[in-house]
């Protein structure tokens, strides 16, 4: 098994410079922090988690990093976080990415900067150098709702593929066949899922999903709002749209107030996480679910086992759909 000192020889380096970049100090130049990184990735070398387990200078912080703190999930997210970080003796600090990733490597080295004792994230769209330094610096780190493909961290999540496939039928059997869809950025890892899993549902109903009803989102407002006006555009808009965040469904809502259109009698909108004031909207929204508060608190519990010591694995969740009154649903009841 190597060594710090094959580690320092591997990249050119004194042990004491191999010693400051695992220990994430400041005052490391960035090619020879790279130039370490990569002989540790090299040589497979992994710091000591026993030691680093039994330091004294542990602070009772955890640091959480979510991609937009203006989409209510992930204020609903936090706010369980920090609950259940409470309950257990911790405190959190929280970094908005703004869903984007230079902002969140900012966060995320500033937050390994004041010796937070793990890390909580929700990684933001495209790979992200910092992450991985930090998987490969031994931080205790968990996933949360995202992931990055390739890295083996413990994710806690809730898988929304089944709960997709039941409103496609549900929609279905309400009468609609030209159902459309508002993506996240390419590369996030949740909206990927969510895409697949529409377009797989529609196959099973011999439905096809024309690239003129797939609307390229951001998981903001306005970039809802944008798709929803291409596909008024069309010579023949979609029947149904479902928005795979619920600010792209709120952007959704806005382009057809504007265009004096209604839900569901012009066209049905259903969204990806449901959230409270969807209740309160007429008519309220048919959404799938996600299990926000539990998200939070096994999230909490994974990353404090790994803190103290003890092993963590990741934990799957189910979403559910709810059915509301935005996707024709009274209708079918009156005939």
């Amino acid at each position: 098994m190597a060594g710090i000192k094959d580690v320092a020889a591997r990249a050119g380096v004194s042990v004491a410079t191999v010693s400051r970049v695992l220990n994430d100090h400041s005052g490391v130049r960035e090619e020879t922090r790279a130039r370490v990184l990569t002989a540790v990735s090299e040589l497979s070398y992994r710091p000591n988690t026993l030691a680093r387990s039994l330091r004294t200078d542990q602070t009772r912080t955890l640091g959480l990093v979510i991609s937009d703190v203006l989409n209510p999930f992930f204020t609903e997210l936090a706010r369980a976080v920090e609950d259940a970080a409470r309950g257990r003796g911790y405190s959190v600090i929280i970094g908005n990415a703004d869903e984007q990733l230079s902002l969140q490597d900012h966060h995320v080295r500033t937050l390994l900067d004041r010796r937070i004792d793990g890390l909580l994230v929700s990684p933001a769209d495209g790979d992200s150098v910092a992450l991985r330094e930090a998987a490969l610096l031994g931080i205790p780190m968990v996933f949360v709702d995202r992931w990055i493909e390739g890295l083996d961290i413990p994710l806690v999540r809730a898988d929304g593929r089944p709960a997709v496939r039941d409103l496609v039928a549900h929609l279905y059997a309400l009468g609609h066949r030209r159902l459309a869809i508002i993506t996240g950025p390419v590369a996030s890892t949740t909206s990927n899922e969510r895409v697949r899993a529409f377009r797989s549902a529609l196959l099973e109903h011999g439905l096809p999903l024309p690239d003129a009803y797939i609307g390229q989102g951001d998981f903001q407002t306005a970039s809802g709002r944008q798709a929803a006006e291409r596909f008024f555009a069309l010579p023949q808009p979609p029947d149904a749209i479902f928005a795979t965040d619920n600010l792209m469904a709120l952007g959704v809502m806005e382009q057809l107030r504007t265009r004096g259109l209604r839900v569901p009698q012009d066209v049905s909108l259903a969204a990806f996480d449901d959230i409270p004031w969807f209740l309160h909207t007429d008519p309220p929204i048919t959404a799938i679910a996600q299990p926000t508060q539990e998200l939070g608190h096994r999230a909490v519990a994974a990353l404090t086992d790994l803190v103290e010591g003890r092993s963590a694995g990741s934990v799957t969740l189910s979403a559910h759909l709810i059915a509301r009154r935005s996707c024709g649903e009274d209708e079918r009841t009156r005939r």
